[in-house]
């Protein structure tokens, strides 16, 4: 493999990265352009074996979305509707809400993972009551709870701060917040895919203000329609700057473009060797953040199980109920148990490690017959 770094002329990147130092833009771009996926790879690799060494993490979670109305028109999206009684809109009540964490009252879930869309007409008390109410039904479970487009479309409807806004919604429960909504930073690409929605600067300023009131997230780019990579690369290096200032970013995710049933369907999905590339180079430029995700979701589960050599430390969790991109057109499964998991991490060579949120160890799963 040195053989072929040198071959790739990613001599001075791979001596940097030996050297724990800190990669520039044009190192990024270099690397997305590189010619041999494995070099990068390996690269990748050696910074993940030493930042988590052989440990592949994966948490046992529950995700619910309780609304998909949506006052957006991301070009991207196959969840959101426009308005209430559209077809194929709903909203949840609290009751059903709860239902689906009460009939789990034998697993043991650690997180609640929430997103939902922009609706323009429900109180900021349905939010709030409703994690009180989850909150109530099992006491400990870490309530991972919107995005901060969601947290900026409150603070506009609802008239507070964003330090005002987390303030209430942690005091009725909410634990951390989700990664999503980045897309792409450049705005050249968010006035084409999502030109509605806020923009980068308001989504570095919420997890900025989060992060400030010690509450932990993480961060995403959605990746494989319509951005350069100089604007991956941007987008990456926008998100570092950021951990530098705060480090409350816990993990990064890198979510791939479906375009099944979505304004955008005439561009191809990102390939196997897109995603592993997209992993690899992420590591690679995130020296911060302690942990890459694999969302096995997003990229499909021998995808994920791959990347565990390219740079990927987690896997996400079990998951469940989840329909953002299952509606997309992601035929991966909707659900994934605890041993399926720890299989899959084994299966690549890697040592399963169970962890709550906040990645700390609830158990390090032994193989049957060890």
């Amino acid at each position: 493999m040195i053989a072929r770094v040198h071959q790739a002329g990613l001599d001075d990147i791979a001596r940097k990265v030996d050297a724990g130092g800190r990669l520039s833009f044009e190192d990024g771009v270099r690397l997305f352009e590189a010619p041999d996926l494995f070099a990068v790879g390996w690269l990748a690799n050696q910074a993940r074996e030493r930042i988590n060494g052989h440990r592949t993490y994966f948490n046992y979670n529950l995700r619910i979305e309780a609304t998909n109305v949506c006052e957006a028109s991301c070009l991207f999206c196959a969840f959101a509707r426009l308005q209430e009684g559209a077809p194929g809109a709903r909203t949840l009540t609290h009751e059903q809400m709860f239902a689906q964490l009460r009939k789990r009252d034998d697993q043991p879930l650690t997180e609640v993972h929430m997103v939902n869309g922009l609706h323009p007409d429900l109180p900021f008390s349905y939010y709030t009551e409703l994690l009180t109410g989850l909150k109530r039904i099992r006491p400990s479970i870490h309530l991972k709870c919107f995005t901060a487009i969601e947290i900026a479309f409150f603070a506009e409807k609802y008239g507070k701060s964003d330090r005002q806004l987390l303030e209430e919604l942690r005091a009725a429960g909410l634990d951390s917040l989700t990664g999503g909504g980045a897309e792409i930073f450049a705005p050249r690409v968010r006035q084409k895919i999502s030109s509605d929605k806020c923009d980068a600067d308001r989504y570095i300023s919420v997890h900025r203000t989060a992060h400030q009131m010690g509450m932990a997230s993480t961060c995403t780019m959605l990746y494989g329609h319509i951005e350069t990579m100089e604007e991956r690369v941007d987008h990456l290096l926008r998100l570092r700057a950021l951990q530098d200032e705060t480090r409350g970013f816990q993990a990064f995710i890198p979510l791939a473009f479906h375009p099944d049933n979505n304004q955008m369907r005439k561009l191809p999905a990102p390939s196997a060797v897109e995603t592993l590339r997209v992993l690899a180079v992420s590591r690679l430029l995130l020296d911060n953040i302690a942990h890459i995700k694999a969302y096995w979701v997003s990229c499909g589960v021998d995808v994920a199980q791959t990347a565990l050599w390219f740079g990927a430390d987690d896997l996400d969790g079990t998951v469940q109920e989840e329909t953002i991109y299952h509606m997309a057109g992601s035929k991966t499964p909707s659900v994934l148990s605890t041993r399926d998991i720890e299989q899959l991490i084994r299966d690549a060579g890697r040592e399963p490690v169970e962890r709550d949120t906040l990645y700390n160890v609830i158990r390090t799963p032994q193989a049957v017959g060890a």
